[in-house]
């Protein structure tokens, strides 16, 4: 195998995505890369100070119904959100990217156990708001090796003491069943330098074929110049692929720890890539096979490996808005993280050709929402 014309580039590259469904971006800027990360050292606070004194020390109210923890927090009767008013001003700051997600995490650590590996906070917003990203990625840890990046542990910065894997953040409650609810779970695992790109944090004009993008399958037109598809259209996302319309790939399910070592294919990478004005269409001085072999013996092997990985997740949704949710906000909001869950389908007449997590795994995984007694302080 040749890597020496390999060239990578850092920076990101924004390319248009012809005839794809929905367009997602999710920003990894923030993600550490050592074992000491600069910039996320803050400690958290703690919950015994201030107002109100300790929060996890009382009775957390009653298990049937609303419960509310304090004045603008409260947990849903149905147990699948919680909803956090905010301030005109703090509301749009996750609008503007001024916004601290680890003061809505330490928030919710004044009243739940550190149960979560993902917290979830969804803006309510109605519309796409204009340059803003359609998902955002905040890693709090990585505690896996063989991924192609180092491993560290910043979970104090956000009021976890150990469990919390990331923070995600959408702006919008609609995005649970578009996507890219999907998209941003798995960057939790990928792409670390796993396989070279130029699109970072993604798969770029590479044979992943998933979720961060790439293609399925990868015709030669002569003269360098190439034809990829996706998923039968002959177009693909170098970052994205359609929303929750594209189910996990080949190597983002190897990554997560869902399948063997001896399951993970071969990945083809385009060297130099540059787009052409034909949709799918690029060309590249070469294209690069990295073997399964060549990428476990580069990175290592995954530990824990598929046996013994874990395959059910647990995420705590925050709902953060400028007032208290309408009823039909509220059944949404349901329906959407009922069919996201579930261990089956999601309804295809509500959901259409979007997967849900189960699905997008191919069943090897879960993901639970629904917070139960156990999970708040006091009980």
């Amino acid at each position: 195998m040749n890597r020496k014309n390999l060239q990578l580039k850092l920076s990101f590259l924004v390319a248009p995505l012809l005839l794809i469904i929905m367009l997602v971006i999710s920003c990894d800027k923030d993600e550490p890369t050592t074992s000491d990360p600069d910039g996320m050292t803050e400690e958290p606070d703690d919950p015994g100070d201030g107002n109100g004194g300790d929060h996890g020390s009382g009775d957390p109210g009653p298990t049937t119904g609303t419960i509310t923890f304090e004045d603008g927090f409260t947990l849903d009767e149905d147990r699948r959100f919680t909803n956090l008013i905010l301030s005109e001003v703090d509301y749009n700051s996750y609008l503007d990217e001024t916004g601290n997600v680890q003061d809505i995490t330490k928030k919710v650590y004044e009243y739940f156990d550190d149960d979560f590996d993902f917290i979830i906070i969804l803006s309510n917003e109605a519309d796409q708001p204009p340059g803003l990203y359609f998902g955002r990625h905040t890693p709090a840890k990585l505690d896996v090796q063989g991924l192609g990046g180092n491993t560290y542990n910043n979970t104090q910065a956000f009021g976890s003491t150990a469990t919390l894997k990331g923070v995600l953040h959408m702006p919008r409650t609609r995005y649970i069943r578009n996507g890219p609810f999907l998209h941003e779970i798995v960057h939790y695992w990928a792409n670390k330098n796993f396989i070279p790109t130029t699109v970072g944090g993604h798969w770029g004009f590479s044979s992943a074929g998933g979720q961060l993008g790439g293609f399925s399958t990868l015709t030669s037109l002569g003269n360098n110049t190439y034809q990829a598809s996706m998923s039968g259209s002959n177009n693909f996302g170098t970052f994205a692929n359609g929303g929750n319309s594209v189910p996990y790939g080949n190597v983002e399910l190897y990554l997560m720890g869902l399948i063997t070592t001896d399951e993970l294919e071969d990945l083809q990478v385009a060297e130099n890539p540059e787009r052409t004005t034909n949709a799918g269409e690029f060309t590249a001085t070469a294209i690069t096979t990295y073997t399964a072999e060549d990428l476990i013996t580069t990175h290592g092997e995954r530990i824990p490996n598929s046996q013994d990985s874990q395959k059910d997740f647990n995420g705590l949704v925050v709902v953060i808005s400028k007032a208290v949710l309408t009823d039909d906000e509220i059944t949404s909001l349901n329906d959407d993280l009922e069919n996201f869950t579930r261990a089956a389908a999601p309804d295809a007449n509500t959901w259409g050709n979007s997967s849900n997590f189960w699905r997008a795994t191919g069943g090897r995984a879960s993901f639970n929402v629904t917070v139960v007694d156990g999970n708040i302080k006091g009980n």
